[in-house]
């Protein structure tokens, strides 16, 4: 007999979920699923991750309140070359996209979702503006609540180039060699069920100092022009999320959200709009977190809540 499973982080009346992926199914079957819609969302999946290609504000087959914990790094319109992505539009146009994105997300999360937003404090590049700040209050306008800031010291002032007026008062430039990471929550803080926590004593100890130290990650390394280092999204998903929980990184990169939750045996969803990036997210599943893509001819898509 064929069983039929339900994803159920899907949207029943989205294009992807018109008919269930099924156990064992044969030629005949899958010409019922709409091959090619799936093909071309899915990049990459095993039974508790999935990379779709694919623009985060244009999907519709995420199931609204269904996502415990939201963990990215967004573009910070820098001029950062991405592939896909122009990284250098006028301020008020990235806030509108910051804007669409965030109410997206707020969407996305259950009632006691969280969201761990790593973002610049400020930038100059461009003028000086007041990132934080900005992305911070469009989150509450959105209906995001705000928990805390997480002070992230990368360690990086020898990479500085921008000094302003050198040795003269007339102006310089002070930069914070620091990014943040936004803590938000949608509707309630504590978690509305118990569930199995996995940070040791000295985790718990150390990461809830709003202080965390460590150095970001190489893009020569990694391929991708401004990853972060796994170690940001492993205390994130440790510290505020359960074991078994859903986490969504809606801008995927380089996959480093990904990687963590699979180490952390959480089930991952990740959004990238570049197939490169995509592949390179892929090929770091594979050789970092020793995980393998499930074949699609015999794929059990189990329920992602459990």
């Amino acid at each position: 007999m064929v069983q039929t499973i339900k994803y159920s982080i899907f949207k029943s009346g989205s294009k992807i979920n018109k008919k269930y992926l099924i156990k064992d199914m044969n030629n005949d079957l899958l010409e019922d699923i709409n091959k090619k819609e799936v093909s071309s969302k899915v990049y990459f999946q095993t039974d508790s991750i999935c990379i779709y290609n694919d623009d985060f504000l244009k999907i519709d087959y995420i199931k609204d309140n269904s996502i415990d914990l939201i963990v990215t790094s967004p573009p910070y319109n820098v001029d950062i070359h991405y592939n896909a992505y122009n990284d250098k539009i006028s301020y008020y146009d990235y806030l509108i996209f910051t804007r669409k994105w965030l109410a997206k997300c707020f969407r996305l999360a259950k009632n006691d979702g969280r969201f761990c937003l790593n973002i610049p404090l400020d930038k100059n590049k461009g003028g000086q503006q007041s990132v934080y700040a900005d992305i911070t209050t469009i989150a509450k306008q959105v209906g995001w609540k705000y928990h805390s800031t997480i002070i992230w010291n990368e360690q990086n002032i020898s990479r500085r180039t921008a000094w302003g007026s050198w040795l003269s008062a007339r102006a310089p430039y002070v930069i914070a060699p620091v990014e943040v990471i936004l803590v938000l929550y949608k509707k309630y803080w504590r978690k509305e069920n118990f569930g199995k926590s996995d940070i040791t004593k000295e985790e718990f100890v150390e990461w809830t100092n709003g202080v965390w130290t460590f150095s970001g990650e190489s893009r020569t390394k990694v391929g991708h022009p401004a990853p972060f280092p796994i170690e940001l999204p492993r205390r994130c998903i440790k510290l505020f999320s359960y074991v078994g929980d859903t986490i969504l990184d809606p801008f995927l990169g380089s996959g480093s959200t990904l990687i963590a939750s699979v180490k952390t045996d959480r089930k991952g969803i990740g959004i990238e709009i570049d197939k490169n990036y995509c592949k390179i997210a892929k090929q770091r599943l594979i050789r970092e977190a020793g995980i393998n893509q499930l074949n699609f001819n015999k794929l059990i898509i189990k329920n992602i809540n459990g």
